[in-house]
C-alpha cells in the first residue's frame, strides 16, 4: 500500500454515508495484510499467506458455545438492556473503547451493551464500517507483524483452524468500508478475562455466548460505529450535520441501566 495508515486512529475524509449524518469511514489497514516487504520472513516481497484462504472458511464442526463464568467477570460487563442516548438508529452497533462497550442499538432510546475488550495502547482505532462478512468458528490468520515476531502464531500462517483454541472465538463479524475488508472484526475470545481491558491488536473482543447471541442478531451490511478512544464523537465530514451527543464525550457512558 502506498499510504500508511495510523493504527490508532484512521479516518477518511471522503463521503461516507451513515444513517443520521454523514461521517468518516473505516479504511483498510494493512495490519492484518498486504505485502510483505522485501527481505522479511521468505525475503520473496510478496504476501505471507495463501491468498486462497480468504474470505477465512468456517470449522466443518459447530462446537458447543463455552460459557464463561460470570462471578469472574465484573458486573458492569455482563450484557444488559441500558437507556441509550446516542442519535443511531436501531440495529446500529457501537463501540466505546474508553469505557470497554459494545452498544447494540434497539427501539425507544434502548441498547443492549455487553462488555468488551479492545485494542492496546498503539492498536486502538475508530471510524465506521459495515459487517461485511459473518463466521461461525472462523479460521484465524495472524496478523503480518504477528507471524513476524511470534513463533506460535508463525505456525499458523496460513490460518488456524476455527474451535474452542482459536483466538476468533465461536463468531466473528468481519468489518468492510467501501467495500473492502478492513482487517478488523468483533469476534468471541477463548481469553475470557480479557473483556473490560486493553489488549488485543485492534479487535473488538467479547465473550463467546454474547458473540453468538449478537451474530444471530445483525445482518450483513449492518453499519458499525467505532468511537475514539477517549470515549468522544466521531468527527464529522460536513460540520453542519447533526453532531453525536456530547454526553459520550470524554470518557463518558452514554448507555445507563434499565
Amino acid at each position: 500500500m502506498s499510504d500508511r495508515f495510523s493504527r490508532r486512529v484512521f479516518l477518511l475524509g471522503s463521503a461516507a454515508l451513515a444513517m443520521t449524518a454523514p461521517r468518516a469511514l473505516a479504511q483498510t489497514n494493512d495490519l492484518y495484510g498486504g505485502a510483505m516487504d522485501a527481505g522479511t520472513n521468505d525475503g520473496s516481497g510478496g504476501l505471507w499467506y495463501d491468498p486462497a484462504q480468504l474470505p477465512p472458511a468456517e470449522s466443518p464442526e459447530d462446537f458447543p458455545i463455552p460459557q464463561a463464568n460470570l462471578n469472574k467477570i465484573p458486573a458492569q460487563f455482563h450484557r444488559q438492556l441500558v437507556n441509550y442516548s446516542g442519535p443511531e438508529w436501531p440495529g446500529t452497533i457501537v463501540v466505546d473503547p474508553a469505557n470497554h462497550f459494545l452498544y447494540h442499538v434497539q427501539e425507544g432510546h434502548l441498547a443492549i451493551r455487553y462488555g468488551v475488550g479492545v485494542g492496546r495502547a498503539g492498536f486502538a482505532w475508530s471510524g465506521l464500517a459495515k459487517v461485511g462478512l459473518k463466521r461461525r468458528w472462523p479460521r484465524w490468520l495472524p496478523p503480518k507483524e504477528m507471524v513476524e515476531r511470534d513463533p506460535n502464531a508463525r505456525k499458523w500462517i496460513n490460518g488456524q483452524p476455527g474451535g474452542p483454541d482459536n483466538p476468533l472465538g465461536a463468531r466473528a463479524l468481519y468489518l468492510y468500508a467501501n467495500g473492502q475488508d478492513t482487517f478488523y472484526r468483533i469476534h468471541g475470545t477463548n481469553a475470557p478475562d480479557s473483556i473490560g481491558k486493553s489488549m488485543s491488536s485492534g479487535c473488538i473482543r467479547m465473550l463467546n455466548q454474547d458473540i453468538a447471541e449478537l451474530y444471530l442478531q445483525v445482518p450483513k451490511g449492518t453499519q458499525v460505529v467505532v468511537r475514539t478512544s477517549d470515549g468522544s464523537a466521531i468527527s464529522l465530514i460536513d460540520s453542519s450535520a447533526a453532531k453525536i451527543d456530547s454526553s459520550a464525550g470524554q470518557g463518558q457512558d452514554i448507555g445507563t441501566p434499565q
